[in-house]
């Protein structure tokens, strides 16, 4: 048997290039870049990136490596901007979590119109063209992600809506559809727990889900609000691989959260958020790609087995007693 490493150490890695991408990297004057989506493509990684330019509003710009790490060739004339006459994306289109399905990449996005947040759904092949398929969850509703597979016949979406009470928390739901229009059976997958919890009260996905030998491996962030602002920093849960309404474990304690200059000073200090991470080759070395501060583009590392030893190590099982008691009752 494969001992399990319990150890404190960090588990995430930064890179020494951070931050990957800056404002001052793109061909027109911007205010941020942040929170991209990241798949494998054409033998490269490609980002494709949520760049905030100073109007205020959000577009989605392709940016592609060689090795993921530095080295970034902006695409400025692949990018997905926001439709005007739309209602859904007439204040801009946000932070994109990117699933293969076959051929096709499933763009899912916050569509920022003039009733609140919302999630849309874009589909491409070659990232140059976009069919936009339309709103999946109305007002507010954002962090979402399609799983890569259907089960039994429906697919699967991870969503956070904003409940209008806020006493009621923020938490993480799983809905399905049969067509990727209608949705419906809507629960809640992750609650957010309650009191003095690193994830009380407001928590979201990060990348959309990694399958592992275990389960469907999942990032969230928690928001812990203090008397100096919001702290944005990240957990891991697990889902049963058959049936994703089966949360299995999850994480205790944070694992990733705001330290280095670049994610203490920025447009919104104190916010580590990721849209994306790949597996590499060798199914082992995860690469995690977040927004710093809400400004810059970084990049983390980390080991999948130390990721999943880790939440074998501090999990708890997570059941809806959570929204009012936490994880040791």
């Amino acid at each position: 048997m494969t001992e399990i490493d319990c150890g404190s150490r960090e588990i995430f890695v930064r890179s020494a290039q951070n931050p990957i991408l800056r404002g001052e990297d793109f061909p027109r004057m911007v205010n941020a870049v942040l929170n991209a989506g990241v798949v494998r493509f054409e033998g490269q990684t490609l980002l494709l990136v949520r760049v905030e330019d100073r109007t205020g509003l959000s577009s989605l710009v392709v940016a592609k490596s060689q090795n993921g790490v530095d080295n970034w060739e902006i695409d400025w004339d692949r990018r997905m901007t926001p439709d005007p006459d739309s209602f859904a994306e007439r204040w801009g289109i946000e932070d994109p979590r990117i699933t293969l399905v076959g051929d096709e990449y499933f763009i899912v996005y916050t569509g920022f119109g003039i009733g609140g947040p919302m999630v849309c759904l874009a589909v491409t092949r070659d990232f140059v063209s976009f069919e936009r398929q339309g709103v999946l969850q109305p007002p507010e509703d954002k962090d979402a992600a399609i799983f890569p597979r259907m089960f039994n016949g429906r697919w699967a979406l991870i969503h956070r809506p904003a409940p209008a009470a806020q006493e009621h928390g923020a938490h993480i739901w799983l809905s399905w559809s049969p067509d990727l229009r209608h949705w419906g059976d809507a629960a809640i997958l992750v609650p957010a727990r309650r009191g003095g919890w690193w994830d009380a009260n407001k928590i979201g996905l990060g990348p959309p889900p990694l399958e592992t030998a275990h389960g469907w491996l999942i990032c969230y962030h928690g928001v812990r609000t203090t008397a100096s602002g919001s702290i944005y920093r990240l957990g891991l849960a697990l889902l049963d691989r058959d049936d994703p309404t089966r949360l299995l474990r999850r994480g205790t304690e944070w694992v990733f959260g705001p330290q280095a200059p670049y994610e203490l000073t920025g447009d919104v200090p104190g916010v580590v958020f990721p849209c994306g991470w790949l597996l590499e080759d060798d199914g082992e070395t995860l690469q995690m790609y977040y927004g710093a501060a809400d400004s810059t583009m970084c990049l983390a590392t980390a080991s999948l087995s130390r990721l999943l030893d880790h939440l074998e190590c501090h999990c708890s099982l997570a059941g809806p007693e959570e929204l009012l008691v936490g994880p040791n009752a």
